[in-house]
């Protein structure tokens, strides 16, 4: 009778395994239509193209080998023109960067305003927080900001992540497009070397 019961225990356990391994298998995710993915971008810039002036609040945290700040961010865009204002609710302290191609003025840091014919090094000499500040102004938008960046889409045909110029782009949130504007990001971060940008965009702006 054990012995009888040990191999009745023994073909159930073979049925089961049996079972698992004819299981129905989950299937793979779909496949990116890259050119459909493509597609959808090249309409997205077209759309943003025809919005040269606009505005976007929103939060931004920045960290260099695991030191950095954050704060309030108001970015301005005037055609190539910028004007970018941070401001740190817990420190008060608060600094403007603005300019165009070929200068920027950085105001609100100790021993007064600064200038230099590019932007991101007078940043990262006043500050130390290496932001490339003209490719921002497009990744913020979920755009490359050079022919030579690598795209890479969801399933949903989505801009997933981009790398350009040694910078790794995260797109991790998205908001629905409304009457103004297409899809537009809401959450991202860019990466290199020790360095991470994190921004949270809560509005934009457009004027025409």
């Amino acid at each position: 009778m054990i012995r009888a019961r040990a191999w009745a225990g023994a073909w159930l356990v073979v049925a089961l395994l049996a079972a698992c391994g004819t299981a129905p298998r989950r299937p793979p995710a779909p496949a990116v239509d890259r050119a459909q993915a493509l597609a959808l971008q090249a309409q997205r810039q077209a759309q943003l193209e025809a919005i040269p002036a606009w505005s976007m609040q929103g939060r931004i945290a920045v960290s260099v080998d695991g030191k950095g700040g954050s704060g309030r961010l108001d970015w301005q865009q005037q055609g190539p023109a910028y004007r970018i204002s941070l401001s740190a609710p817990v420190t008060r302290q608060s600094w403007q960067l603005s300019g165009e191609p070929g200068g920027a003025t950085l105001d609100g840091l100790e021993g007064g305003v600064r200038s230099g014919p590019d932007a991101a090094q007078l940043l990262y000499q006043a500050t130390g927080w290496p932001i490339p500040v003209a490719a921002m102004a497009t990744w913020l938008q979920g755009l490359p900001s050079t022919p030579e960046a690598t795209q890479e889409f969801g399933v949903d045909g989505r801009l997933r992540r981009l790398v350009a110029d040694g910078w790794t782009v995260e797109y991790q949130e998205w908001q629905p497009a409304d009457a103004v504007w297409p899809q537009m990001p809401r959450r991202l971060q860019a990466s290199r070397e020790g360095a991470r940008v994190r921004l949270m965009i809560d509005g934009w702006d457009a004027a025409r």
